[in-house]
């Protein structure tokens, strides 16, 4: 019996004459991660599937985050991801982005050898094309046999897509292994022309591995809720937590965290990730919860909507300040901040949106807070920066209980963020401008403008100098986004 890594078969190429070998993966990883023989195969992922057949189909998946792990374990959440696949839509690719087990590459690794992918069910094809595209764009793309040879965490998601769709589109196989930060944006700066409505993104993480089965729960359950938030340092920071919490055998809290953090610096306001589902191996065998792995599933959804769908009403707007002034008499009382279950039903107030508050004392500025994340209910976060305008702001001190009477409160609200690429879209007076670059990010509320007589190049390297501290023409080779805000 031979035994051979990559199979060959000769075919002819038509553009240039020449005999040249077409190459096919094999699946190395079946009999071991998945079963073997093609019709238990069949069975074994369409009864996963049949128990996700309810859930909710969606037309704008742009990514799915999915485990890797043997089917009996992660099979179930797996599936659950993509059964949220609307499979009529006709996606052009599907990048899969996953963890290197067996290899460091300080980088990544597109398969550039491999035409097909092969399982039991039959061959994927690879997108060369577009793996040589990515190689050429960046030199942190390149490849290495070694680390696809007999990687399992790309190879055990295809079955799912041969029986979810009728023909699979080519496939673009990404091993990412490197923890260098600036390789990761780099990653995804090229990746983000292709993070489009024709393509499909799937990554391959596991989550905790090895601690007992209530401490993967509660590591799981944050590291679940930094992914959801869309906010790529709150990820990287609870991992870090993780690292130092001296939580017995947890040796990671995702395997994938590298091709996670790749996508979440693809993302901005215009995505929603969902939670899906979580289970850990302790879950489907209780034999030994001393040791277990965790699983999560993901959907991260393309968002539609734009800036001008958001809209505040009289009430809604009546309500806010109405929380706002009770979080600062609730803290001066010592009490936990009161909310009616009207506004814990509101779908508007319960919206993921940034907001300032600003306190003003005849006239002169008391206290100013905001927060310009979208990971926070509107209500929340306007309850936490009144509080904050009136006990945290550095530049005051903590507001008194007989200066209540003499407060004027102003709430803004921001509408979500769009990303722009040129400041011939950024309107001066109406928009806000938020600048990041790396872990340095600033902005101004637009009324700024009308308190200054700036121009619009000007607000911008105000903003950039000033606020992000990335100078003043920093802000030519960063992320720019505007927004509005609703002020009442």
């Amino acid at each position: 019996m031979i035994i051979t890594l990559i199979a060959a078969i000769m075919m002819m190429n038509m553009d240039d004459g020449q005999t040249r070998q077409t190459v096919v993966r094999p699946a190395t990883q079946a009999g071991r991660f998945y079963e073997g023989d093609p019709r238990a195969l069949s069975q074994d992922v369409d009864s996963f599937l049949t128990l996700h057949r309810a859930s909710a189909k969606y037309d704008n998946v742009a990514a799915l985050i999915v485990p890797h792990a043997g089917y009996y374990f992660s099979g179930n959440v797996a599936a659950s991801a993509y059964m949220t696949l609307n499979t009529e839509k006709p996606y052009k690719r599907i990048f899969l982005l996953g963890p290197s087990h067996h290899t460091w590459l300080d980088g990544a690794s597109v398969n550039a050898e491999a035409d097909y992918y092969a399982t039991p069910l039959g061959n994927v094809k690879v997108d060369s094309a577009t793996v040589r595209q990515l190689i050429e764009a960046d030199s942190v793309f390149s490849y290495s046999r070694k680390a696809h040879s007999q990687e399992h965490c790309l190879e055990v998601q295809l079955p799912f897509l041969q029986r979810r769709f009728a023909k699979v589109p080519p496939i673009v196989p990404i091993i990412i292994a490197t923890n260098d930060f600036a390789k990761m944006q780099r990653m995804a700066e090229v990746l983000k022309p292709y993070f489009n409505d024709e393509n499909l993104f799937i990554i391959s993480s596991d989550f905790s591995h090895y601690p007992a089965y209530d401490d993967a729960c509660k590591v799981d359950k944050k590291s679940g809720e930094a992914v959801a938030s869309g906010n790529v340092e709150r990820f990287i920071s609870v991992i870090e937590e993780n690292a130092r919490s001296g939580i017995p055998n947890l040796s990671t809290t995702a395997c994938g965290e590298f091709a996670i953090i790749t996508l979440m610096l693809m993302l901005d306001s215009n995505y929603e990730v969902k939670h899906l589902l979580y289970q850990n191996s302790g879950d489907i065998d209780r034999h030994d919860p001393r040791r277990v792995v965790g699983y999560h599933s993901f959907a991260v959804l393309r968002n539609q909507q734009t800036e001008q769908t958001f809209i505040l009403n009289a009430e809604e707007k009546r309500l806010l300040r109405e929380i706002a002034l009770n979080s600062i008499k609730d803290k001066l009382d010592g009490k936990r901040t009161r909310v009616s279950e009207e506004v814990r039903k509101n779908p508007t107030l319960n919206r993921k949106c940034g907001a300032f508050v600003s306190l003003h004392k005849h006239g002169k500025l008391r206290g100013c807070m905001g927060h310009f994340g979208e990971d926070i209910p509107l209500y929340e976060i306007v309850a936490e920066m009144a509080r904050y305008a009136a006990f945290e702001d550095p530049r005051f001190p903590a507001l008194r209980r007989n200066e209540l009477d003499d407060i004027d409160m102003e709430i803004s609200v921001l509408t979500p963020m769009r990303r722009i690429q040129s400041l011939d879209e950024f309107q001066l007076h109406r928009h806000g401008i938020f600048i990041k670059k790396g872990y340095h990010s600033g902005t101004f509320l637009p009324q700024v403008a009308d308190e200054v007589n700036w121009t619009k190049e000007e607000f911008v390297g105000h903003c950039s100098r000033d606020k992000a501290g990335i100078g003043w023409d920093g802000w030519r080779d960063a992320e720019l986004y505007v927004y509005e805000a609703i002020i009442f």
